[in-house]
């Protein structure tokens, strides 16, 4: 991933976030999960309990049944499409350009008993040409679309492949209100956060509801789930931590990505893992502070969703 195009001076949509996805996709599973999401967080729950809770949430948003077409716009390796597809009775197309991601969700879905329900399409969500107009009962992108060069003509192309009435759930990467341009420390962060998640920008709350707008959709509601009031916990605490949440895993928090990058180090230096291996390690870590930095100063959220429809 060249980092002119993460900063976006010369930004290749569908070469940086393949090439991202390429290089970071098993590191993200083995951090996180195969769902690789955020959802809003309690004390009481793991962070795995806490992503099919919030999965659970965008079906009853999305109203899905049995017999209806869905939309997964950039599938990733399938973690949320075999929830939906398990608990709802939906049929699924998987888009997605990576094509390592792809076949990857094919095989889990085979292993899970579930490829009947899947189709699996290889494109990039800006041009789903190969999809004919009005084609889907409803549709979902879970953190997908945050790397779309220009969001409004994304989410035109996700309306022109939605039957008029359906839903769209979208989970977007935002600058909260909280944002400062003048705050030396608030630029850094964003920086680090393009940069790490090869984004060409973050949009803030009002540029997506714009966006969405100007594409033709009725936004039905739109807001930042990340509640701390309550049971709540801030997202990012998986990575800041051990506390916060039941059962966080050693392999998030900052002491076991160092003891990750260390073993690595050492493989690396016995030719028991490729050279770059820790390096990549590095990075997730640095990008992994980046998100824990944004997320305590309150001035970026990856839980800004919003539940849009389809005139008709």
């Amino acid at each position: 991933m060249r980092q002119a195009e993460a900063d976006g001076s010369s930004y290749d949509f569908t070469e940086t976030v393949n090439d991202y996805y390429s290089l970071c996709n098993d590191i993200m599973q083995f951090g996180w999960s195969e769902s690789l999401h955020f959802a809003p967080l309690t004390r009481e729950e793991s962070l795995e309990e806490s992503i099919v809770r919030h999965q659970r949430l965008m079906i009853e948003k999305l109203g899905l049944r049995e017999g209806m077409v869905v939309v997964d716009v950039g599938c990733g390796v399938g973690g949320p499409m075999r929830r939906v597809a398990r608990e709802s009775g939906v049929r699924v197309v998987c888009i997605n350009n990576n094509e390592r991601q792809l076949e990857e969700a094919r095989r889990r879905n085979v292993e899970a008993g579930l490829d009947d329900m899947a189709e699996y399409v290889k494109c990039n969500f800006m041009d789903m040409s190969a999809i004919e107009a009005d084609s889907f009962d409803a549709g979902y992108a879970i953190e997908s679309t945050c790397h779309a060069p220009d969001k409004e003509r994304a989410f035109a192309e996700i309306y022109r492949v939605l039957k008029p009435g359906a839903r769209l759930w979208g989970q977007e990467m935002c600058m909260t209100e909280k944002f400062d341009p003048d705050d030396s420390l608030h630029r850094t962060a964003k920086h680090e956060l393009k940069l790490g998640i090869a984004l060409k920008e973050i949009a803030t709350f009002a540029e997506v509801n714009r966006a969405l707008e100007a594409a033709g959709y009725d936004v039905i509601e739109a807001a930042d789930r990340d509640d701390r009031e309550g049971q709540g916990v801030g997202w990012y605490r998986p990575m800041e931590g051990q506390s916060g949440t039941l059962r966080n895993a050693f392999r998030r928090t900052p002491l076991g990505r160092k003891a990750i990058f260390a073993g690595l180090r050492l493989a690396e230096a016995f030719r028991l893992f490729p050279k770059g291996s820790a390096d990549l390690i590095q990075l997730m870590d640095r990008t992994a502070n980046a998100y824990v930095a944004g997320g305590k100063m309150g001035i970026f959220t990856p839980l800004y969703c919003f539940v849009a429809r389809k005139p008709g």
